[in-house]
């Protein structure tokens, strides 16, 4: 059994450094059992600004032979590639890894804030395709004095794929009590073509598993239903650029982008990262919100445990995830972005502190 664990780290730009430090600090006081060994790796807007390249090839040689990638918020607004685009080494990494679902969790417990006025405990996962749909055309799109063309890619390939992982996901979760095992396909395929075959083979997936539910819903339907009803869900699978939207409508419903994790999964690699960006308005003021940071990193040792049957790995997942609810609803220790006056270290040691309990 392996237990010895090569991470890439991209420390990302603006807040990235600020969140991803206290977070390695916790993984490295967390291990019992097992050893994460990290390697900083450059990438990002800074990097591309000072060299003129988003992602070194040896960075990304570095990140393909690692057992997993923790990244933290990567891009600045005012460093663009020539045709007005952001800087994004995180969608390169998706792309060149192959890492099609994008696993966002969404979930709202007792004493944490929501702008919804229903108490209801809300457990649901977002899967996006994260590798091909409206982003295939990326930065290669045709645009000319009269018009602008992007095209949306589906494949079978990558869809089936991704089916088969929600589907696992959606079984592990009802295993664990986390689920109903129940996976709703999240398209448009009443208008577009594209989606009616990409519900067709959701359904095809659908049929292998009859100990499993499903169901299908249009992707405005789903906007508003889950800030309607977002305790009736549980497992959603979609395309790149509706699970794009709805994983920040999903941060919006959890309090905020500070506190939501994400993981971007393929066959072989795995990314971890904050859904939020880069914030470079507050970069250096010690104030960002460390907490989706170290969510995505319970993601990774969740992972990385399952994936090579170290137990121990998942039992620190699982204490530092509810190490951070617990901080969240006491409420005690909170950045500005929460509505406290609280600093990022504060918050970090406030869940080791919650940890070592």
């Amino acid at each position: 059994m392996q237990t010895d664990f090569q991470i890439a780290l991209f420390e990302g730009d603006g807040i990235g450094p600020e969140i991803i430090a206290p977070t390695v600090r916790l993984l490295q006081a967390t291990m019992r059992g097992y050893r994460l060994n990290f390697a900083p790796v450059p990438a990002g807007a800074a990097h591309y600004a000072q060299t003129g390249t988003a992602l070194p090839a040896q960075s990304l040689a570095t990140a393909r032979a690692a057992d997993a990638i923790l990244l933290s918020a990567m891009g600045l607004p005012s460093v663009r590639y020539p045709d007005g685009t952001e800087i994004s080494p995180q969608i390169d990494l998706r792309k060149a890894l192959g890492l099609f679902a994008g696993v966002r969790p969404v979930r709202i417990f007792a004493g944490q804030p929501t702008p919804l006025r229903s108490t209801a405990e809300v457990d649901f996962v977002l899967i996006r395709e994260s590798t091909e749909g409206l982003f295939h055309t990326q930065g290669r799109g045709e645009v000319t004095d009269t018009e602008a063309r992007e095209t949306l890619l589906i494949t079978r390939e990558v869809s089936e794929k991704l089916f088969a992982f929600a589907f696992d996901l959606a079984r592990r979760r009802k295993a664990s009590g986390r689920g109903r095992g129940h996976v709703t396909c999240v398209d448009k395929a009443n208008v577009f073509r594209a989606f009616a075959f990409f519900r067709g083979l959701f359904d095809a997936e659908a049929a292998r598993h009859p100990d499993l539910t499903s169901d299908h819903a249009y992707v405005d339907a789903m906007a508003l239903w889950l800030v309607q009803r977002p305790q009736d869900f549980d497992v959603l699978v979609t395309e790149n650029m509706f699970g794009d939207i709805l994983s920040d409508l999903g941060a919006g419903l959890m309090g905020g982008l500070g506190v939501a994790p994400s993981a971007d999964i393929g066959a072989d690699h795995a990314v971890f990262q904050p859904c939020h960006g880069s914030a470079p308005d507050i970069a250096g003021q010690g104030c960002a919100n460390p907490m989706a940071m170290i969510l995505s990193a319970a993601m990774m040792l969740e992972w990385l445990g399952q994936r090579h049957g170290v137990e121990a790995m998942q039992r620190d997942a699982a204490r530092m995830q509810a190490a951070v609810e617990a901080v969240i609803a006491e409420g005690a220790v909170r950045t500005p972005d929460m509505g406290g006056r609280d600093t990022t270290e504060a918050v970090a040691q406030a869940v080791a502190d919650r940890m070592a309990r």
